[in-house]
């Protein structure tokens, strides 16, 4: 069954600079993202909560999603990195596998701001810790590469 282009009506956005791609081309469609400082500092100017934004904001949010426990959001029991109960596992490079999928999981999942590049789990035998290395490109800016560590041991 053939269908004729012709007959199909056009809509009010099929005119000239409303397709997809001219709204990706265009300056106005960068964001900037912004989040609350979760130090709770206060701005000098007007006394109100400090904001951080673009890559600070981002490398917090993912630093705060790898660290969640499950339950520790509100109503969203799924949204955790599940991590701190692998840490009292023996120290295999299993283990370390393990936790590495794991944050690759939580930030691809729940991260939409960052593009993940790679996770790497290495244990330190000495103080009983995993250092995770993760590597990101934040959305809107795709040519810097952010690489932040977590620090990721037993507190008892």
């Amino acid at each position: 069954m053939a269908v004729n282009v012709s007959t199909i009506p056009s809509s009010p956005f099929s005119k000239k600079g409303y397709d997809a791609q001219s709204q990706n081309d265009s300056s106005r469609n960068v964001r900037q993202y912004i989040d609350l400082d979760l130090f709770f500092s206060k701005r000098n100017s007007d006394n109100d909560i400090s904001r951080v934004t673009d890559i600070q904001a981002v490398k917090r949010s993912v630093r705060n999603l790898v660290l969640l426990n499950p339950y520790e959001k509100p109503f969203h029991p799924e949204i955790s990195g599940g991590v701190r109960g692998m840490l009292f596992e023996l120290m295999t490079p299993f283990v370390a596998a393990q936790l590495t999928k794991k944050v690759e999981d939580v930030i691809n999942n729940f991260e939409p701001r960052a593009r993940l590049v790679s996770v790497r789990a290495n244990p330190d035998y000495d103080r009983n810790a995993y250092e995770v290395s993760i590597e990101f490109y934040v959305v809107n800016t795709p040519t810097e590469l952010i690489d932040m560590t977590v620090m990721l041991e037993r507190l008892r």
